[in-house]
């Protein structure tokens, strides 16, 4: 159950990545739970993983934001092992160096920078571009056949991505 500061805290988050999500980023939290958030990963344009849509969790601890997520990718991605914690400065693996000033959008945008770079860590993998490419392809195919991705973005059967130089938004049928 979350912490009065965490239920705030969150809350205030969702509305703001709601009105101003950052590029390549959408995350909403869980209904019944609001210290589980699913998230897309966008892969951008410039990168293996382009067009690619990746799903994953930010499991909140109760006393967030004094303490830092669990993180964990389900998708494949030929970066991550699917449903796996990921070692990485904003996660619960490095307490830490966790700076309660972060907020979801900041973990996300740290999380796809991390996506990009080629630093092994717990959770990751080693794969090709070539690879990551192919993985990027199956991507949405592969989440519309999980139940999790299908109960965390009901609304999505397909999307495009329109990007216009830094400008990317989600377009929804």
């Amino acid at each position: 159950m979350a912490s009065k500061a965490a239920q705030k805290r969150l809350t205030k988050e969702f509305v703001a990545m709601q009105k101003d999500p950052p590029p390549f980023i959408w995350a909403v939290p869980d209904e019944k739970n609001i210290l589980t958030w699913n998230y897309i990963l966008r892969g951008p344009p410039d990168s293996p993983f382009a067009g690619g849509e990746f799903h994953g969790v930010l499991l909140f601890p109760s006393e967030y934001p004094f303490k830092p997520p669990g993180i964990k990718m389900l998708t494949p991605s030929g970066r991550f092992h699917p449903d796996k914690k990921i070692c990485f400065s904003m996660s619960d693996f490095h307490p830490g160096s966790w700076n309660p000033a972060w907020s979801v959008a900041t973990i996300l945008t740290g999380l796809l920078s991390f996506m990009l770079s080629d630093e092994m860590t717990t959770g990751s993998v080693t794969s090709s571009d070539a690879q990551k490419r192919q993985f990027a392809s199956k991507s949405h195919a592969w989440n519309l056949t999980q139940p999790k991705f299908k109960e965390a973005f009901p609304e999505v059967r397909c999307f495009f991505i329109v990007a216009l130089g830094s400008l990317s938004e989600l377009l929804y049928f």
